[in-house]
């Protein structure tokens, strides 16, 4: 930053000084009691003091609000040469960092994400969300969910742990005692211990790997589990009373979140109506009658649809009246047009009202570390981690994500090496095209303990090394780091990558 005093400023460049519209000193957390804003939502900005102005020149008033001369140096648009980056405690309302960046990217990045949003949630039919998520896109130009969730994750504290025992066998059991613990902190680095069939401890220490194998499998469990009903690619809320009685939900609400901040997966499986519906964008959960799960009454309502006279109509309600009267859409049918509002009616009760309190607390459950603040603000960056997709990993992705640590140029080695890396972007095209029975979700997973790029930033940098002393690839999912074996020729390289991964042990691979 330019050397000189700064102050604050309100979005309408009058100084801060006072909670607007009242006497009362600013403070931040009074200031966010009258807005009504979450302090994710807040958005200041700093100004050099010289560019201030004591309102009009041609006034006489002596007490003249103070007023920044627009355009302030400062803005996201327009920032100096070098910017600080806030740090830990100024990206939860606290002091400044002494960290300084070459460019006002992270600046742009941070108020971006911090930026009020209005949603309107009167919009219903589909073709309005989908030409909002369109919209939400072009208002998030250059913002990844990796910069978002930086930010989110500066609460983590590092140097203190949950701890929590999982078998592998049955994750979710595991993962719910944990999470339940009165102990368990989701703002604590995870550390996961792995335990065999007979219950022994792992040798392994969770630096990282393990605390990712732990995440995929948790969303895997949670993808089948009784919370979700619904076809793979598109899950809806399932209403369960045990689960509701014992606040599951909410726990599972929890465990998406800290997947998701913690750099591990998100569930990947929920249904784009739902998943509108869960972040604001429309009232109630538009789905057809196929995605019903219950083949009776999935039955009953496209009968229902189908029928061509009133009198059929007419029958089909009395007879399937304790149905419809469950859902407060038994009615006096007048017209033909009257199974739509009845088909609508029963969906509408089906996949919403009667999963109220239960949506309820899962969305209490995403609120954990401020992730559904994030999820309301910015949907569109955000739902390819949350509903289905059909996009695999392809062998450019894979590439962009590790990098060589290569030799001196001119180097003997540095020959062999690139040699070598010429073989691995060989290999990966060959996996994804052949399908010899290996993935490059099976060589992601082989290195990271991941098998899909997170919505996070892998931390540490994946890399690529290569080695003489073994004759198969060797893989630190603590460190993301696999290491390539330097052998003669690629097809000498391709068996060696297949049968090294295919056979190691743990982190997924069987």
């Amino acid at each position: 930053m330019y050397d000189g005093e700064y102050v604050l400023v309100y979005p309408d460049g009058s100084q801060v000084q006072n909670i607007p519209g009242t006497d009362r000193p600013f403070f931040l957390e009074h200031y966010k009691e009258a807005i009504g804003k979450a302090y994710q939502r807040i958005v200041l900005y700093i100004c050099p003091l010289q560019d201030l102005s004591h309102g009009d020149d041609s006034s006489s008033e002596s007490d003249d609000e103070v007023f920044a001369r627009l355009p302030m140096k400062i803005l996201p648009q327009q920032c100096p040469p070098t910017m600080s980056r806030p740090s830990d405690g100024q990206a939860n309302g606290a002091g400044a960092g002494p960290k300084n960046t070459s460019s006002c990217d992270f600046y742009n990045t941070y108020t971006k994400i911090y930026a009020p949003v209005v949603i309107d949630s009167s919009c219903s039919d589909v073709e309005e969300v989908e030409n909002f998520l369109e919209e939400d896109r072009d208002t998030d130009v250059g913002l990844t969910a990796a910069d978002i969730l930086s930010n989110l994750s500066f609460n983590i504290n590092t140097k203190s742990c949950s701890r929590l025992n999982i078998n592998r066998a049955n994750v979710w059991d595991g993962a719910l005692r944990g999470f339940k613990r009165s102990s368990f902190d989701p703002t604590c680095s995870l550390l996961v211990k792995f335990t065999d069939d007979i219950g022994q401890t792992e040798e392994a220490v969770d630096t990282g790997g393990p605390t990712r194998e732990f995440l995929i499998l948790l969303m895997d469990a949670i993808k089948t589990s009784r919370f979700f009903e619904g076809k793979d690619d598109g899950k809806y809320l399932s209403f369960d009373s045990k689960a509701a009685e014992g606040d599951e939900y909410f726990h599972v609400g929890r465990m998406v979140a800290v997947s998701i901040v913690h750099g591990g997966p998100g569930p990947r499986c929920f249904s784009p109506s739902f998943y509108q519906y869960l972040v604001g964008k429309v009232k109630t959960i538009e789905a057809p009658i196929e995605d019903i799960p219950d083949t009776e009454v999935r039955n009953v309502l496209l009968e229902n649809k189908n029928f061509t006279t009133l009198e059929e109509l007419v029958e089909l309600a009395d007879k399937h009246s304790s149905m419809l009267q469950t859902a407060g859409c038994y009615r006096c049918l007048r017209t033909l047009e009257d199974k739509e509002k009845v088909v609508d009616g029963y969906i509408q009760w089906y996949f919403t009202y009667r999963n109220h309190v239960s949506f309820q607390r899962f969305k209490d459950g995403l609120a954990t570390l401020n992730f559904f603040n994030a999820l309301e603000q910015h949907p569109s960056i955000f739902l390819p981690y949350m509903c289905y997709s059909a996009e695999d990993l392809t062998a450019e992705s894979v590439v962009s994500l590790f990098r060589p640590q290569m030799s001196p140029t001119g180097s003997s080695n540095r020959h062999e090496e690139e040699r070598v890396l010429g073989y691995w972007l060989d290999y990966l095209i060959a996996v994804k095209e052949e399908g010899s029975g290996m993935s490059l979700e099976d060589i992601l997973m082989f290195a990271t303990g991941l098998k899909e790029i997170p919505a996070a930033k892998l931390i540490p940098q994946p890399q690529l090394t290569f080695q003489k002393h073994s004759r198969f690839p060797e893989a630190n999912v603590c460190a993301n780091t696999i290491k390539l074996p330097i052998l003669p020729s690629y097809e000498i390289f391709e068996q060696a990558m297949n049968y090294g991964i295919k056979n190691t042990p743990g982190f997924g691979l069987h």
